[in-house]
């Protein structure tokens, strides 16, 4: 299982999105405060759907706080500031990735005190950034990858239904 973080998240729909994500894919979501928008916003809930009920997301108030409780764990930092790609890296169970808000990203202390650790998503040179929601299921697909899709459902069927059923 791994851990998603977002820090200061602004947008709700974003975040909506990503709760879904994880949920899909069995992994832990933190959003460190302040929040750009409360729990039960309408777009959150929205873009969240019926997933929120069965996603474990919890809401804390500091990054140092899951520092703090998870001091053996492994963290590696989203940005587009790092040298390394989200690729480069193998993601162990149980490690943890961080995002940043939307408007920013993360801070400049965080990506300089962990820099061996930051990761990026490979874009063209005049692309700033990715939407955070989609950034967020780039990279944890990939961890999910690197861990073989481990409890989740990797075949489907075809119900036999066509499209004007």
């Amino acid at each position: 299982m791994i851990n998603i973080v977002l820090v200061e998240p602004e947008i709700p729909q974003n975040a909506g999105n990503i709760v879904r994500t994880v949920a899909a894919i069995g992994a832990n979501l933190f959003m460190v405060k302040p929040l750009g928008f409360i729990l039960d916003d309408k777009h959150f809930k929205r873009a969240g759907m019926d997933y929120r009920d069965f996603a474990n997301v919890k809401v804390v108030d500091s990054f140092k706080e899951i520092l703090d409780a998870n001091p053996n764990a492994e963290f590696f930092y989203a940005s587009t500031k790092s040298k390394k790609t989200y690729a480069d890296v193998a993601y162990p169970d149980g490690c943890f990735i961080v995002f940043g808000k939307e408007s920013y990203g993360l801070s400049e202390t965080i990506l300089k005190n962990n820099y061996d650790k930051c990761i990026r998503i490979p874009m063209h040179e005049r692309a700033r950034s990715l939407n955070l929601s989609n950034s967020v299921a780039i990279i944890a697909y990939e961890a999910m990858r690197q861990q073989n899709f481990d409890s989740l459902q990797t075949q489907g069927e075809l119900t036999g239904r066509s499209e004007n059923d």
